[in-house]
């Protein structure tokens, strides 16, 4: 790796965490590693197994008990998932032998490929609630990837997107397969055949420049990888999204990706320096690497949030920090959510946020005890009873009503300790009370274990999902009562026989507002004869979706759009938004090449006109 810029440059190649073939490491029915899961062990508790995260090995004794009671389930509701694919389950792949012949004869030395059938499954699906209940149910996807192609370098996925276009072959990227919104599933009525281009094998740091501070990097790169051979050198992006073990460099750029520390480091827009996407007319980029051109709208901000239909990012060149000197954890305790909010406000708008503050409703606050992993919750361990007297009774603290907030800084030690004090100055202006180090370290870490949790609910029939929102700062409170509330209500509407889990926390926070998280809980068990649980949770999810845009909330903030919210675009964007994504499109794929029909809704007057065209 260069530190010299890019005249100078060399090459390092991450030593990769996920293999070529993901499912060797990786669940291929959830979330995750394979060692790693939420259980209930012998002892009739939950344990959490591997060696990976703060809680692996260590039973949680609250957890079942919670699940049980909270959520109404029982050990007798155990729903086992399969626990191998069924082959016959999986079509067999259109094939354009055309193609084949010329991939083989001119690319198939020096690019991997596959039919395999786990291969192609792998990689025909993301993680929302319905791609995760197939799998686990041995269902059938209407249709899959037909090839996976591993290409290593930039030049790579030119040769494969011009043989794509002479053959009429539909490309769908691949990064991490992190994805929420339906983007990886391939569309049922598409008659060409589908390759998937995985980018995992574009891993490589191609240069780290010290004196701009900025690194070139390959899009296919990890994001655990990426900060870990970036920390070899000293440095960070210092972008964490939830999903950065396993979400991709490219795939960040792809859905406008945000990361937990956005506070200090910025959002994904805001680390991009320089962008090179191949299309099906050609690779576009800028021709310089300067911090900011004025040359009419910014290219870059029709490649990022592209979600895959324009083309293949290939490579990125980000800003990158030198690690910071000091990182530390804190949390604050309010006596309820609007003292909370009102204090997340405050500080941003004095721009003293830390890297980052997320503040958890009372609902979370609460499920928080159950993930201790010992007899002491979050509460019992501010520090000791006399502590836990002063907050419930001397401050009036209502258990039922408080909720809390993890803290993250990071910056030299005198800029932490400086941000330190001024953020508990202005949270103690809102009664709010610090609780200690240890309870902000293991919020944080704990970010990364929660999709695990899904699991577990599916194993004894109930199911969980999350959405996010950003929303203006006046509207916060109520967008989150009104969502929360009609989650109950549409569940009721439609049969759910014992009240969800609806609960909320804000992540991120801007000058103009924040973001919220929804997190949403039901158990299936006793609903309607005949009723689909997973056809019962969109509905609710649905309304919810609602909601937020009637509450002022945006469609989204960083998970994107794919297929599953192209019916609200047009709300989001208006009629010319579309019809100018839509006119993009055309131009840089007439042929419709990169066809995951993600973003854009079939159903609008201009997409008619570009399938007429096609």
């Amino acid at each position: 790796m260069s530190t010299e810029g890019k005249g100078e440059a060399t090459t390092t190649t991450a030593s990769p965490t996920i293999p070529l073939h993901r499912q060797e490491l990786l669940k291929w029915q959830g979330w995750g590693y394979r060692d790693s899961r939420f259980f209930i062990n012998s002892n009739g508790l939950i344990e959490f197994s591997g060696s990976r995260y703060l809680l692996s090995g260590h039973v949680l004794p609250r957890l079942k008990d919670w699940m049980f009671n909270k959520l109404n389930s029982s050990i007798e509701n155990y729903s086992p998932c399969v626990q191998e694919p069924n082959p016959d389950f999986i079509a067999d792949p259109i094939l354009n032998n055309e193609f084949i012949s010329d991939f083989q004869s001119t690319l198939g030395t020096t690019i991997q490929y596959s039919v395999d059938k786990n291969d192609r499954l792998f990689h025909g699906h993301g993680h929302t609630l319905e791609e995760i209940w197939k799998l686990r149910h041995g269902g059938k996807f209407d249709r899959l990837p037909d090839w996976v192609v591993w290409p290593k370098q930039h030049s790579d996925v030119e040769k494969i997107v011009r043989l794509a276009t002479k053959h009429d072959i539909c490309l769908i990227p691949f990064g991490g397969g992190t994805s929420v919104t339906w983007a990886l599933t391939c569309p049922t009525n598409e008659k060409r055949m589908i390759v998937s281009v995985d980018t995992s094998q574009m891993n490589k740091i191609l240069y780290l420049d010290e004196k701009n501070l900025t690194a070139r990097i390959q899009s296919g790169i990890i994001g655990q990888d990426l900060e870990r051979e970036l920390g070899k050198k000293g440095y960070c992006t210092g972008h964490e999204p939830d999903s950065m073990e396993f979400s991709s460099l490219g795939g960040w750029v792809a859905t406008r990706a945000s990361g937990m520390k956005k506070n200090v480091y910025g959002n994904i827009e805001d680390l991009v320096v320089h962008v090179t996407m191949v299309t099906a007319k050609g690779t576009i980029e800028k021709s310089c690497l300067g911090p900011r051109q004025s040359v009419g709208p910014d290219i870059h901000h029709f490649i990022m949030g592209s979600e895959g239909i324009l083309g293949i990012v290939t490579e990125v060149t980000m800003k990158v920090r030198p690690l910071p000197a000091c990182k530390k954890y804190g949390s604050i305790v309010f006596p309820d959510f609007e003292c909370g909010v009102a204090c997340l406000r405050e500080i941003a708008r004095l721009r003293s946020a830390p890297a980052s503050i997320r503040l958890l409703d009372n609902e979370q606050f609460l499920f928080g005890q159950a993930l201790a992993t010992d007899n002491k919750g979050m509460l019992h361990s501010l520090v000791d009873n006399i502590k836990k007297l002063y907050i419930t009774k001397i401050k009036g603290f209502d258990i039922n009503r408080m909720c809390a907030a993890t803290l993250l800084f990071e910056g030299t030690t005198n800029e932490v300790n400086q941000r330190e004090k001024f953020v508990y100055d202005i949270a103690q202006k809102y009664n709010g009370i610090p609780a200690g180090e240890e309870n902000g370290l293991k919020g944080y870490t704990l970010t990364f274990m929660i999709a695990y949790l899904r699991d577990i609910g599916l194993d004894y029939r109930i199911v969980a999902e999350s959405f996010e929102t950003s929303v203006p700062w006046d509207r916060v409170i109520d967008l989150c009562r009104n969502v929360k509330k009609r989650i109950i209500t549409e569940c009721e509407k439609h049969g759910v026989k014992y009240p969800p889990f609806s609960s909320c926390r804000v992540t991120q926070t801007y000058d103009a507002g924040a973001c919220i998280y929804f997190y949403f809980v039901m158990n299936y068990n006793d609903i309607r004869p005949g009723s689909d649980p997973v056809h019962i949770y969109e509905l609710v999810e649905q309304a919810a979706r609602e909601e937020v845009l009637a509450n002022g909330g945006s469609l989204s903030h960083h998970h994107g759009i794919g297929k599953i919210r192209t019916k609200w675009i047009k709300q989001a964007v208006s009629n010319l938004g579309v019809g100018t994504m839509v006119s993009i499109k055309q131009y840089l794929d007439p042929n419709n090449i990169f066809g995951s029909k993600n973003l854009i809704p079939e159903s609008t007057e201009s997409e008619e006109h570009l399938k007429a065209k096609l």
